[in-house]
C-alpha cells in the first residue's frame, strides 16, 4: 500500500517514517517538495505519486506567532487542508488529517468528544478548525485525528526544553492551571497507522496517551524521569514552582482544559493507549 506523508521533517513525520508497517510503501515530503498551501503543486504531486492514502502531518504550529502571522497560519492549516481534500476527492485517495485540541475553548471539565462543537480561542485553533471544516465539506469519508501536547526526543518541544532548562537552572516556574495530556509522537503515529488499516474508519478521532496532567505535573515528571534516565545529573536539584496562566502571559490564549476522549479511536483501531507517565519514562530511557 502506497502512502504519502506531508510534513516529513516534523516530530510526527519522523515517527511515521520510523513506524511505517512493512506492508506500506511510504513516500515522505517536506515543504521543499510539497507545499500544501500550493494547490497546483498538491494536485501535481498526488497525480504523479498516486498514493492510496495521504497522511497530512504538515501544519503551522507556532501558536503564539500565529496571532501576528494570520495569513500564513491559515494558508497552511486551512487552505492547505482544503487543497489536499480537493485533490484526494478528485483522485479517489483516502485522507488522514492531523488536527489539535486547540479547536476547543477549554471551558469543559470532562474529556472532549470528537463530536463536541469547535470553539477555538486564537488564530492557530481557528485555522485548524477551518481546515477540519473544509475537509468535512469536501471529503466526508476522510479521517481527522486530533491530538495534543506532542513531544519526541528530537525537535523543539516541552520535554526537550525542560530537560535543557533543568540542566541549566536551579528553579523553574511552570503553568499549573492548564490541563491536558502529554502525547508521544510515536503513539500518534501508531494510532494513525491503525486507523489506516481499518477501511471503514472515517470522521473525527482523538489520539493522545492516556491520563491527564497540568504542564506543572508534566515538568515534575520530566525532571524525575529525566534524572532516572541519566539525562539530568544525579546531584542536580531543581525546584519546579507551580504558577498561574495569568503569571505567564502569552500572545495566544490556551484552553484551560483540553483532555480528549479516545473511546472511538480505541474501538475502531484496536490500539492500546498507555498512561502518559509510563510512555514518557520509556521514551526518555531509550
Amino acid at each position: 500500500m502506497k502512502v504519502l506523508v506531508t510534513g516529513k521533517n516534523g516530530q510526527l513525520g519522523q515517527q511515521l517514517q520510523k513506524q511505517a508497517p512493512a506492508d506500506i510503501t511510504l513516500i515522505a515530503h517536506g515543504r521543499d517538495t510539497l507545499n500544501i498551501a500550493d494547490k497546483d503543486q498538491v494536485f501535481a504531486v498526488l497525480k504523479e505519486t498516486q498514493p492510496v492514502i495521504v497522511i497530512n502531518a504538515a501544519a503551522y504550529t507556532a501558536v503564539d506567532k500565529a496571532e501576528s502571522d494570520v495569513d500564513q497560519a491559515h494558508a497552511i492549516n486551512a487552505r492547505g487542508a482544503e487543497n489536499l481534500a480537493l485533490a484526494c476527492h478528485e483522485l479517489g485517495i483516502r485522507l488522514i488529517h492531523v488536527s489539535t485540541d486547540f479547536v476547543f475553548d477549554g471551558k469543559q471539565s470532562s474529556p472532549y468528544l470528537p463530536s463536541d462543537l469547535r470553539k477555538p480561542l486564537g488564530v492557530y485553533g481557528e485555522s485548524k478548525a477551518r481546515g477540519e471544516e473544509a475537509i468535512e465539506a469536501i471529503l466526508p469519508e476522510a479521517i481527522i485525528v486530533r491530538t495534543a501536547w506532542v513531544y519526541d526526543r528530537q525537535g523543539g518541544n516541552f520535554v526537550n526544553t525542560m530537560l535543557r532548562l533543568m540542566n541549566e537552572r536551579d528553579q523553574l516556574g511552570v503553568v499549573a492551571d492548564q490541563i491536558g495530556t502529554p502525547t508521544w509522537a510515536g503513539t500518534l503515529a501508531q494510532g494513525i497507522f491503525a486507523l489506516a488499516k481499518n477501511p471503514s474508519a472515517k470522521g473525527i478521532y482523538h489520539c493522545t496517551d492516556a491520563g491527564a496532567a497540568s504542564w506543572y505535573d508534566f515538568a515534575v515528571a520530566i525532571f524525575e524521569e529525566g534524572k532516572a534516565a541519566g539525562l539530568i545529573a544525579e546531584e542536580k536539584s531543581v525546584k519546579v514552582n507551580p504558577i498561574a496562566t495569568s503569571d505567564y502571559p502569552t500572545p495566544a490564549s490556551r484552553p484551560a482544559y483540553s483532555v480528549l476522549d479516545k473511546t472511538r479511536l480505541v474501538e475502531d483501531s484496536g490500539i492500546a493507549l498507555n498512561h502518559w507517565r509510563e510512555v514518557l519514562r520509556n521514551v526518555l530511557a531509550t
